[in-house]
């Protein structure tokens, strides 16, 4: 089992105009590809028709959405920190599944304007803790305003690069843990 990839799905989790979380989950999902032992696919919350209430039905592309999350293994969100907090679409579309969240781990990385968004980073933490997914201790902060970034694209410094593997580290062992776990008890909440 552990030579089947662990499916890890990058969520961009912005879908402002002129955002920097595409590029940032590009640099990402570019260096998490870099590991055999994971198959990465990112889904970009900007290209899901999502209803603005949230309807007595779910939508095509809240099935759409929930389909991709529950086939996934483990999570990246990706996400900036607005007003000490992160972006109420993110919120949208975490809430869009419930199960397919369950037993599973999520890691993040998140960046700011003067921050490396360790406050939404907080409070994703809780929102995922109430859905019964585990969060990696470990994320990858960074400041659009503090030098980390060359021109659109994260510099790859030793520290940002270790922050990113540290991560990866944790994710892969508990997306493999866990997924051995479901496999052996489905999981109940």
């Amino acid at each position: 089992m552990a030579s089947t990839p662990l499916r890890v799905a990058v969520i961009i989790g912005s879908t402002r105009a002129g955002r920097a979380c595409d590029a940032i989950a590009r640099w990402f999902a570019e260096r998490a590809r870099r590991r055999e032992e994971l198959a990465v696919d990112v889904l970009d919350l900007a290209g899901y028709a999502f209803p603005a209430r949230y309807p007595a039905q779910a939508t095509p592309a809240m099935c759409r959405f929930a389909a991709a999350i529950g086939a996934a293994d483990a999570f990246v969100v990706v996400g900036p920190e607005y007003n000490r907090s992160f972006p109420a679409p993110l919120k949208q579309a975490i809430d869009f599944a419930y199960d397919e969240w369950q037993a599973k781990p999520v890691g993040f990385v998140s960046y700011g304007s003067g921050s490396t968004g360790f406050h939404a980073v907080e409070q994703l933490r809780t929102v995922f803790c109430a859905l019964h997914a585990v969060t990696m201790r470990d994320w990858v902060g960074l400041d659009l305003l503090g030098g980390d970034f060359d021109g659109c694209t994260p510099r790859d410094t030793d520290d940002r690069l270790r922050a990113v593997g540290a991560m990866l580290d944790q994710l892969t062992w508990w997306g493999r843990t866990l997924r051995q776990g479901r496999r052996a008890q489905p999981y109940v909440s």
